[in-house]
């Protein structure tokens, strides 16, 4: 097996502040010898990053985001993409997939995959692609062109709003996918010419950054006693989440206002998305606007420092109505890594981490009085809370842990 592989790895986004999970595996990638150099679809819009991104030492080229503000490097590229040995297959291919999906994100993707296949580093042995969809599309073309192998880590978004044909012929030409959820490799692999191409591997956490005030072993805690009946001292909710659609925020929100009046509460929400501006209409209409701070997108360390403080994670996830859904969401983990009871849905691969009733609180989807019971249940009852949380805390640390994933990784890229 070649120990230090040397691969091109293709993102939608470099850095971003909601893929810690990216992040975190990238640079555990690194530390097993794995040289790396990233490829992004796309620049970065966050104004700060991770920790980890500051310890990632990979080189990252950003591909012009849109053909017509690099025409020169984009021209230069088609050049001398035309003369690759599997130029002719990748154009037949982006032909195919033209005609069913007649757009410029289309177009783009092949004028990237150019710019991808002609400005490869020397040495680069295969392509990875984080993502089923674009980054996918993208890694697929140069793929063809260059005749390397190509694989790819699917998650939540890509596989449930792809179309069949495109994870198909995908999956045809893949060497391998990982997946981070059981119900996502179990519909993969169910598209796959060969399903033991389909593997399963959970990001897991790195629990050394997941340590609780310094301990190592934050389980079985001292937890706070607040049982929403201090209005100086209120029971304090987080949740941690993008201002989408698939995160379900309306619905969290409506619970909220069905909890008794009287009971003492604040929630603090941390995470950028473009509905945050009409959720926090919704919480002035509603009247609960000032039981609710709006953090936006905030780096690892900041988040770490609220798990801390928290007394309840929540987190209303749904699945919208384009198909998305999430997967297995990191900070249901981390929030768990904390010892901190979650109240969550059953949507998706939530349930395979959180056992509803033994190690956090399962409702179903959008169903805020569903919701509002489980929430009412565990503000009130700090015994429960704790008894949960210290469960939780337990599974996600004995079953979750990051070094089971990144074995199964290195292994699959010293096959190719």
């Amino acid at each position: 097996m070649n120990s230090h592989p040397s691969i091109a790895v293709i993102l939608k986004g470099y850095p971003r502040l909601s893929e810690t999970f990216i992040a975190q595996e990238l640079h555990a990638l690194e530390q097993r010898g794995l040289h790396l150099h990233f490829f992004s679809l796309r620049h970065p819009t966050d104004t700060s990053v991770h920790p980890v991104h500051r310890e990632i030492k990979a080189p990252v080229t950003y591909l012009p985001e849109y053909l017509h503000n690099e025409p020169a490097r984009v021209w230069r590229a088609w050049r001398a993409a035309a003369k690759l040995p599997g130029y002719k297959r990748a154009r037949a291919a982006f032909l195919r997939d033209l005609i069913r999906d007649l757009t410029p994100n289309r177009i783009r993707r092949f004028g990237q995959a150019c710019v991808l296949a002609t400005e490869l580093p020397g040495g680069i042995t295969q392509l990875y692609a984080h993502f089923l969809h674009t980054p996918a599309s993208v890694t697929r073309y140069a793929a063809l062109m260059t005749g390397l192998p190509w694989s790819a880590s699917a998650h939540a978004k890509d596989i449930w709003t792809t179309p069949e044909w495109e994870k198909r012929e995908k999956l045809a030409e893949l060497a391998w996918l990982v997946t981070c959820t059981e119900v996502g490799r179990d519909h993969l692999a169910g598209l796959a010419p060969q399903p033991d191409k389909v593997g399963l591997v959970y990001h897991g956490l790195d629990f050394e950054r997941f340590t609780a005030n310094g301990s190592d072993s934050p389980c079985n805690t001292l937890l706070s006693n607040r049982d929403g009946s201090a209005a100086a001292d209120p029971v304090v909710l987080l949740s941690v989440g993008r201002a989408v659609e698939k995160k379900g925020y309306d619905d969290l929100l409506n619970a909220l206002t069905r909890l008794p009046k009287d009971l003492q509460w604040r929630l603090v929400h941390i995470g950028g998305g473009k509905l945050k501006e009409k959720l926090k209409a919704l919480g002035q209409q509603l009247g609960i606007d000032d039981r609710i701070e709006w953090l936006g997108a905030q780096p690892q360390e900041v988040v770490l420092e609220h798990y801390r403080k928290a007394d309840l994670f929540v987190l209303a996830s749904r699945i919208g109505k384009d198909g998305d859904r999430d997967g297995l969401p990191n900070v249901l983990m981390e929030a768990q890594s904390q010892a901190i009871a979650c109240v969550s849905t059953v949507v998706s691969a939530i349930p395979e981490l959180i056992r509803d009733g033994e190690t956090g609180l399962l409702v179903a989807p959008e169903n805020p009085p569903e919701l509002a019971a489980a929430l009412h249940d565990l503000i009130t009852d700090p015994a429960r809370r704790a008894q949960l949380a210290n469960a939780g805390c337990q599974r996600v640390r004995r079953d979750f842990t990051m070094g089971k994933g990144i074995d199964a990784l290195v292994s699959r890229f010293g096959q190719n």
